[in-house]
């Protein structure tokens, strides 16, 4: 019989981060097909920050439990899976859930972490991860020589993004603050001061006939500028609305919006394209496919970290019981990397 205890947070409606509340309760059991993750490492995105305010597109009613994505040990097994996967590490991407001491999900939506990578590190890799490479890859499709534009380039998902268009030939330009601008010459970045710069007459100057491809998280009007920079045969991949963050409203305007935008561009004659990226596409339609591509570009993504091409960004790491201080922290834009919550 198990003994442990569950503790989760509680995300009760639109509160400050201090609002959040602890709840315990049993671990679950699992059922057929299933398996109990006993979580190591849980994480702070920016969906969370989104959701707190109401602003997630697709969030589910309040009150429920944030967590977009976790990395743990497989505690118990359910009927039809097989008992080798108890006490393995997995890491497993679920939208909601994942600030939790003990996650009940498909052994099916479960992606092994290699040996050696620990916890923390995979943790900040998982979502994060997964939307880089497969924004690059199998979207842009990025080749040697390219030269790319990754707004937000010190953020969780940008900062992968730049690692790896690095290491497959592409120069990367990027927008950040001042601060940062040291730190990502160093790793070959040339940065662009958002606040300060006119982005677009700067990225023009770097790359007079335009760039390859463009990622952009801000949404808003700078998704009309990162359009315009595009260089014949050039791809946009938008993937949020960060802009839209503090706004009051519906959440799933500036979206539709953005969506419109798209199709119109596309529908155009022209030689560029555009993508509203979501990592959850095609799950609805095709569950076994979903699965199957993302445990192959997560399994890409942490054999990079392995071989040292690109590297797990932590912010800080905070027991989950402080998770209003770890949400201030990572909603302060003071810090580079991941905050990762240890139940």
């Amino acid at each position: 019989m198990n003994t442990e205890g569950l503790v989760e947070v509680v995300l009760p409606g639109k509160v400050a981060p201090e609002g959040l509340r602890i709840r315990h309760g049993a671990v679950p059991t699992a059922g057929p097909g299933q398996v109990v993750i006993r979580v190591e490492a849980t994480g702070v995105s920016f969906a969370e920050q989104q959701m707190r305010r109401g602003r997630y597109y697709d969030q589910p009613p309040f009150p429920f439990v944030p967590g977009y994505d976790l990395v743990g040990t497989v505690l118990a097994t359910g009927e039809g899976v097989g008992p080798g996967l108890a006490g393995t590490r997995v890491a497993a991407l679920v939208k909601v859930g994942g600030w939790a001491s003990h996650v009940l999900v498909d052994a099916a939506d479960t992606v092994e972490v290699p040996d050696g990578v620990g916890a923390a590190e995979a943790e900040t890799l998982v979502v994060n991860g997964v939307t880089a490479w497969q924004m690059l890859h199998r979207k842009a499709r990025v080749r040697a020589g390219q030269t790319i534009l990754v707004h937000g380039v010190n953020g969780g998902v940008g900062s992968v993004l730049a690692e790896l268009a690095r290491v497959a030939g592409v120069k990367v330009i990027g927008t950040a603050s001042a601060r940062h601008h040291d730190a990502l010459r160093e790793r070959g970045v040339v940065p662009v001061d958002y606040r300060t710069e006119d982005v677009a007459a700067r990225v023009r100057e770097l790359a007079p006939g335009g760039v390859d491809a463009v990622f952009d998280h801000v949404g808003g009007r700078s998704v009309v500028d990162s359009w315009r920079l595009l260089a014949p045969g050039g791809t946009l991949v938008s993937y949020g609305t960060a802009s839209t963050r503090d706004d009051e409203g519906s959440q799933q305007w500036p979206v539709i919006k953005l969506l419109g935008r798209v199709w119109l561009w596309n529908a155009l004659p022209n030689r560029r394209r555009a993508y509203f990226y979501n990592v959850w596409a095609g799950r609805a339609l095709a569950k076994n496919r979903f699965r199957a591509r993302l445990r192959a570009d997560l399994t890409q993504v942490f054999g990079a970290l392995q071989h040292g091409d690109i590297t797990a960004r932590i912010a800080a790491q905070l027991p989950l019981t402080r998770v209003a201080e770890a949400l201030r922290l990572a909603e302060s834009g003071t810090v580079a990397g991941k905050v990762v919550l240890n139940p």
